[in-house]
């Protein structure tokens, strides 16, 4: 740490409301180092600073990095995942990664803040704007204490950069009541990784979204249908290009649809985040995007993705994936290179990527989405704690992140 002075929790210890609210940001330096800020919603006028040396974090980082399920350089999406379940399928190196990584990027004053207002009976909420080096940095699986994770002390969100919050041409949320969901659309084309996600029987889903098959949904009718919804639920693909707003999502969409993409084994054009910006869609307040890496721009140096322009075009809520999400069958694959030694037991066949889409979808439909959601984080990570069972590991539902406007 650089030498500076330990924040005095006295300059905001007083907060009388239900949910003391801090907003806490980190900035990359040039030596490979931290800047962490933070300021208290209710004592704006007492900003605390801290400053990480590289030394600190840089074997926690390069954990990190060899965990993550993100593909690199040539990488196959399979030998990502296969590489990341190492750490993530295993009890004990997922905690002992979640663990370094609390003590590496959390400063102990703000932990000494949390835990002034948790011994009040007040829960804290954390809202965080990562630098692009903790870009997929999962927060809420942080593990702070024994048994605890970050989840289980604060509620936790991602803070959209205030350029984003408080853009002058940013559009209103379109108003309605309905919910429009497009879950496991059909993409022309059989292109390779874009293929379903879910098995052809998910009876779970049948019962809480209605899903039975494959629908034929196009960015025109997509368009229209968000005229007047309340929420958008996207359950399917989204890949990411050389740039935030060169970021795809994937739908019905044959080569005749207007848009920047490349036509994708001459059958199919993705919608970009550019497209969205550009095409001045309407979008509704509360969106989901359960797709690998859905929310991954926060790693970009110009973090301008899908979440960035879903609320630039009036979401105030975007539920997204940090990176690339396994399905069931693919955690059923992932067990099958073998359990880990610390697991007590394997629910397989897995239900985790089914169970995950439904909570998502309760917690969209609740008065808190980030509270709901962050509830059934907890509950997961209490049964992967306690089990090692892989169809709680963190790799699910360390993934899901919210944005918040």
């Amino acid at each position: 740490m650089v030498n500076m002075m330990m924040p005095q929790l006295s300059e905001i210890a007083d907060f009388d409301g239900e949910t003391p609210v801090v907003q806490l940001k980190y900035v990359d330096t040039n030596g490979g180092g931290l800047w962490v800020t933070w300021r208290w919603e209710h004592a704006l006028d007492k900003p605390r600073v801290w400053g990480i040396q590289p030394q600190l974090i840089a074997g926690a980082l390069a954990a990190f990095e060899q965990a993550s399920p993100n593909p690199r350089g040539g990488e196959t999406v399979d030998a990502a995942l296969r590489r990341a379940w190492g750490v993530w399928g295993d009890l004990k190196q997922e905690k002992r990664l979640s663990t370094a990584l609390a003590s590496s990027l959390l400063p102990g004053g703000l932990g000494n803040e949390l835990n002034h207002f948790l011994l009040r009976g007040q829960r804290p909420h954390v809202r965080i704007q990562p630098s692009p080096a903790l870009g997929s940095v999962p927060w809420e699986a942080l593990r702070v204490d024994e048994g605890e994770r970050m989840v289980h002390c604060s509620d936790v969100s991602i803070l959209l950069p205030a350029s984003l919050r408080n853009a002058p041409h940013r559009a209103a949320a379109t108003s309605g009541s309905r919910t429009v969901r497009v879950v496991n659309p059909v993409i022309p084309g059989r292109v390779p990784n874009l293929g379903s996600v879910l098995r052809e029987g998910e009876p779970l889903l049948e019962e809480a979204l209605g899903y039975s098959e494959r629908p034929h949904v196009s960015r025109e009718k997509l368009r229209a249908d968000l005229a007047d919804a309340a929420r958008l639920f996207y359950v399917g693909h989204v890949t990411t290009g050389a740039y935030g707003l060169d970021t795809r999502l994937h739908l019905t969409d044959g080569p005749e649809a207007r848009g920047a993409a490349e036509v994708i084994a001459g059958l199919h054009k993705p919608l970009t985040a550019a497209d969205l910006i550009d095409g001045g869609w309407g979008i509704p307040e509360r969106v989901a995007l359960l797709a690998c890496a859905s929310g991954g721009e926060t790693g970009f140096a110009d973090p301008v993705g899908l979440v960035a322009a879903l609320t630039l075009r009036g979401a105030e809520l975007v539920t997204s994936a940090r990176w690339t999400l396994p399905t069931d069958v693919g955690l059923e694959w992932l067990q099958a290179q073998g359990l880990s030694g610390s697991a007590t037991r394997s629910s397989a066949p897995f239900s985790a990527f089914a169970e995950m889409i439904v909570a998502v979808d309760e917690a969209h439909a609740s008065a808190d989405p980030v509270a709901a959601l962050n509830e059934w984080q907890r509950s997961r990570a209490d049964a992967w704690e306690h089990s090692g069972d892989p169809a709680y590991s963190p790799l699910t539902w360390g993934a899901l992140t919210t944005a918040q406007a």
